[in-house]
């Protein structure tokens, strides 16, 4: 049977192909949302299918439908295949290489590959360096220019993919392999199970005996299947991630899980502590022999989470089901899909107490930031949409932009009339260092500015953050009581974790964001509780695990009387 992730594969593919023949953009984001949606389902496209169920899933028309329910059916999409047909198979694979590239659209990867005949990375960076980008139509020096530092980014980052773009597909995995005859016991490890958030490779450790790896061919979803007589295998997965597989004996399964979880700073860490080699069937045995508390997966990245253990101080670690409400959230009054009803009723839907919404301010013109009478009419709404729902708060606010000399978009009249302000960098990425920490110093000293929003500006894989002494806004924030956001869109995840733990040091509390942009990405949560959890937060950190009285309470208490 197809899996989730592989249909996905194909949507996404037909929406690379429809964008290279330079078909209608609304049908090319359609297959590229569809994509999206299947690969978060909680259940199996065949089950819905099944049900005919399909068409009720927001975003899945029955032209989608159609094709999902082919691919379902026969396992293939006569689209796919008509799209295909003009491309050699390995030409179509280096288009889709070509495409990652920051910068890049599938519209240009066609018009490069139609006219120049660049089908590669390494060909388009030598078109670069010969200057035959800058001639093609719509081009010129300028993105040129863009194009080879996108490549030198893609470089730096190749290999890695977005953890959550690939957790689908890898707990498909998990379970298929936990319900091959013969597996006693199997988890994720390495990078995968630290949920980090770039991830290279799928890892897994599994229970059993060593001839268990001939039955781990026949699972679903792996490619060019490689037995090394050690007791480990390799693979490919459907999305071109090599698979990694360690198979062990029951009474050791403990070792080998902990030693291939950890990256090397910890396992030596707590290796150190071991006074003989033994066989633990338990990553807790493990660590007890070393006289440690158990350390979550997620910490373990010798960041002093091995001090912690030693002295029993090890935090109780916040968890998605204690997130109480989520603010950060657009509409279509700015670059949302939803309206405000629409994304109340699903936060509603999943548990949420409340809600912030928080469109563009004005600065943001290319999204039609609001102007002071769109404010005014977007409360209206808010106080509508309100009564209709009284079982979750909605919170007003603003993502107000920081301008470069560090003041904020709105005078302090208007950003006082809102229930929260969250204070972001959408411009002027190039600033140098001491102006650019200057500017977001400034902008938390604002006494109606609730907290920092994105910190850095970062896009994985595809931006790289602008420069910042990150150590001094942080202590900037601790100093003047702001909150800084946990951004949980998978291409931001930020504040970095890595800073997350000296930001608890300071006394910094968090609030995790979804930013999100439909329905759908109000499910970000988890990629930032990933994130609080890799950084050390507990749930008092986390400041939207209030209940919606106390959250209410909270934001009224740092709204300053407005002094005329």
């Amino acid at each position: 049977m197809i899996t989730k992730s592989e249909i996905a594969k194909v949507l996404e593919e037909i929406a690379f192909l429809l964008a290279l023949k330079g078909e209608n953009p609304f049908k090319v984001k359609a297959y590229s949302k569809a994509a999206r949606i299947i690969r978060n389902l909680p259940e199996q496209p065949a089950a819905l299918a099944e049900k005919g169920a399909l068409t009720e899933i927001q975003g899945i028309g029955p032209t989608l439908a159609g094709t999902i329910t082919e691919l379902i059916t026969s396992g293939s999409s006569r689209l796919h295949q008509e799209l295909r047909a003009p491309y050699p198979s390995t030409v179509l694979e280096n288009l889709l290489k070509l495409a990652e590239v920051p910068g890049l659209g599938p519209q240009h990867v066609g018009l490069i590959y139609e006219r120049l005949g660049v089908a590669t990375v390494g060909e388009l960076q030598y078109a670069g360096v010969e200057n035959r980008l800058a001639e093609l139509p719509g081009f010129g020096k300028k993105t040129q220019e863009k194009i080879l530092a996108g490549i030198q980014r893609f470089q730096r980052h190749q290999g890695n993919r977005l953890y959550a773009d690939v957790i689908g597909e890898a707990e498909e995995l998990l379970l298929a392999l936990r319900a091959v005859p013969g597996v006693q016991r199997a988890e994720f490890a390495g990078a995968l199970r630290r949920k980090n958030e770039l991830v290279q490779n799928f890892s897994f450790v599994l229970a059993g005996e060593e001839s268990l790896h001939e039955r781990v061919r026949s699972v679903p979803g792996l490619q060019r299947m490689v037995v090394e007589k050690s007791g480990t295998a390799s693979a490919v997965s459907v999305q071109g991630l090599p698979v990694e597989f360690n198979i062990v004996p029951e009474q050791n399964y403990g070792w080998e899980l902990f030693a291939a979880t950890g990256n090397p700073q910890h396992v030596e860490a707590v290796t150190q502590r071991l006074t003989s080699q033994e066989s633990f069937d338990t990553e807790q045995a493990v660590y007890a022999a070393a006289g440690l508390s158990w350390v979550p997966p997620e910490m373990r990245e010798g960041y002093g989470e091995v001090e912690l253990a030693m002295a029993g101080q090890l935090p109780s670690l916040v968890e998605t089901s204690q997130v109480q409400g989520i603010f950060h959230n657009h509409t279509v009054y700015t670059d949302g899909s939803a309206t405000v009803e629409q994304m109340a009723r699903a936060a509603q839907a999943l548990g949420y107490r409340y809600i912030g919404i928080s469109d563009h301010s004005q600065s943001a013109y290319y999204v039609h930031g609001l102007k002071e009478d769109r404010i005014i009419a977007q409360r209206e709404e808010i106080e509508v949409v309100q009564a209709k729902l009284p079982g979750i708060r909605i919170f007003k606010g603003i993502e107000a932009d920081i301008l470069a000399d560090g003041s904020m978009d709105y005078p302090d009249d208007i950003l006082a009339s809102f229930d929260f302000v969250i204070a972001s960098v959408h411009s002027r990425f190039n600033l140098s260092e001491e102006d650019q920490t200057r500017r977001l110093c400034r902008a938390l000293t604002n006494p109606y500015v609730t907290m920092l929003g994105h910190a850095t500006g970062r896009l994985l894989l595809s931006r790289d953050g602008y420069r910042v002494d990150m150590r001094k806004i942080i202590d900037t924030a601790a100093e003047q009581d702001k909150l800084i956001e946990i951004n949980a869109s998978r291409h931001r995840l930020e504040l970095d974790w890595r800073w997350c733990r000296y930001a608890k040091e300071q006394g910094v509390k968090f609030s995790i964001n979804p930013d999100a942009h439909s329905t759908e990405e109000l499910r970000n949560i988890p990629w930032g509780i990933n994130v609080a959890r890799k950084g050390g937060l507990t749930a008092t950190e986390v400041i939207n695990t209030l209940p919606v009285g106390k959250m209410a309470a909270y934001l009224q208490a740092r709204r300053p009387n407005l002094v005329l």
